[in-house]
């Protein structure tokens, strides 16, 4: 039983940085100050855009200045955030966030590109993991040959993480992320792929390298927002002996017994960047989703919302707020799969990604640099808390 002892992660995508120069402004002006205003050590898990991966390539003076950067900072780290592959920072992302997937040749090249840098800014004696799309968006992955091209995409990416690792020594682990309404959405879909893929695997000759190299990110929020039981669902994937390489630390919305109260204030969180798919459960059980957070089901929900007993929205809120005015968040949710990650026999890695601090609704709001350190502050003591009662003391 533990919980990862390297120093806590957050996931930089919330800042722009679609050049190398944009990178380091985000790191030099917010996650230096934000490790400064916490007083420990964190982690900088970095989002590397295609256009920023594509410049390292060209340049290695570039990586040789990231990688100073970090270091005159006191920053590690040991996790890419590998999903968005263009600018998660445009006017509109929302589904295109997903794209290319894991059919398309340049999500594996970006993917093995990412990588390569990463590999070169580890930390000596520790291993990386890149987390990744959930292979598509159900909506524009209909082909019925896309889990076969997925998966033939996969196991070559695992064959050239083992090649890396023959080359280097060090142990780069993907982390594909279930996410509401996409191809690996649920808890049983992901376990029912990795059967496949392992089958594929088995019949290329190339299971241990894929069991090895490819994982999950277990991103708390988006199970939640599904209305799984998340305790459950970590116990259910070790069970099936799918890794989890990352842990993404996040809360999402979460609306009881919606009143036209209530439903204003989450009319507030409507916004053009990103997809907030929402769900609702019925008193009877009935799980219902809508593709979009949007001022339709807000003003005029349709009947089985009408009348459910809750609601849940992917919209990412900052991983310290029990409530947002009448709104509550699924932090309840993240202790209890913080609480289950600690009986693994390994340590996942562990990152905050609240991305949605520039579209949160306007109002009395901290700097993004208060907002992080006070999200990192909570998860600090959440997980303190979760080893003293690992190891049998009271908690208050």
């Amino acid at each position: 039983m533990s919980i990862s002892s390297l120093p806590l992660s957050y996931c930089t995508n919330v800042h722009p940085g679609v050049t190398v120069a944009e990178v380091i402004d985000g790191l030099q002006k917010y996650t230096a100050p934000v490790q400064q205003s916490l007083g420990a050590p964190i982690a900088a898990g970095l989002w590397l855009a295609q256009p920023v991966i594509a410049e390292l390539q060209r340049d290695p003076q570039r990586l040789r200045q990231l990688r100073e950067v970090l270091q005159l900072s006191k920053l590690v780290t040991y996790t890419l955030n590998a999903f968005p592959y263009g600018n998660f920072h445009s006017e509109r992302v929302k589904e295109q966030v997903y794209l290319p997937d894991w059919t398309d040749p340049a999500r594996l090249d970006y993917t093995i590109a990412c990588a390569r840098v990463l590999a070169q800014l580890l930390p000596e004696g520790v291993e990386g993991s890149l987390s990744t799309v959930p292979l598509g968006f159900k909506s524009l992955c209909q082909r019925p040959d896309f889990l076969q091209q997925s998966i033939a995409q996969l196991i070559r990416f695992a064959k050239a993480m083992d090649e890396l690792h023959d080359d280097t020594g060090q142990v780069l682990r993907l982390a594909i992320e279930p996410e509401p309404l996409c191809v690996l959405e649920t808890t049983p879909e992901t376990i029912a792929f990795f059967t496949q893929l392992r089958d594929a695997a088995d019949a290329s000759g190339d299971r241990q390298a894929v069991d090895r190299h490819i994982g999950v990110c277990y991103d708390v929020c988006h199970q939640s927002v599904e209305f799984e039981d998340v305790a459950a669902s970590i116990r259910e994937l070790g069970d099936h002996d799918i890794r989890i390489n990352k842990v993404h630390i996040t809360c999402a919305i979460e609306l009881r017994q919606p009143t036209p109260g209530s439903l204003a204030e989450l009319a507030r969180f409507v916004e053009p960047r990103y997809l907030h798919q929402t769900f609702a459960r019925s008193s009877s059980g009935q799980v219902l989703s809508y593709l979009d957070l949007d001022k339709a089901i807000c003003e005029q929900p349709p009947a089985g919302f009408r009348d459910a007993e809750t609601w849940r929205v992917h919209f990412h809120v900052p991983v310290d707020a029990e409530s947002l005015g009448q709104l509550g968040t699924t932090r309840a949710d993240l202790r209890k799969a913080l609480l289950q990650v600690q009986l693994l026999n390994y340590a996942p890695h562990l990152e905050v990604e609240t991305y949605t601090w520039d579209v949160l609704p306007s109002g009395e709001k901290p700097t993004l640099v208060d907002g992080i350190t006070g999200e990192l502050k909570a998860t600090q003591l959440l997980l303190a808390n979760l080893r003293l009662t690992r190891d049998g003391l009271s908690v208050v």
